[in-house]
């Protein structure tokens, strides 16, 4: 993995929340014109009830 400065987290359980978590970082993304993005990584998680969908965004400021 490339250095990077800043970490964004995004995480739903819900899911309606799960599928608008795209549309979550694409507007985040949006909003930041400045930063570079050097890495992603995507992480789910479940138990018998709930299932949790991570995604971390590494980026340079």
């Amino acid at each position: 993995m490339d250095r990077y400065n800043a970490i964004k987290v995004f995480s739903a359980t819900k899911a309606k929340e799960r599928a608008d978590l795209g549309e979550e970082i694409t507007s985040w993304i949006e909003a930041n014109p400045a930063i570079s993005i050097v890495d992603t990584q995507i992480k789910q998680s479940s138990d018998s009830e709930f299932h949790c969908l991570t995604i971390v965004i590494f980026y340079n400021k």
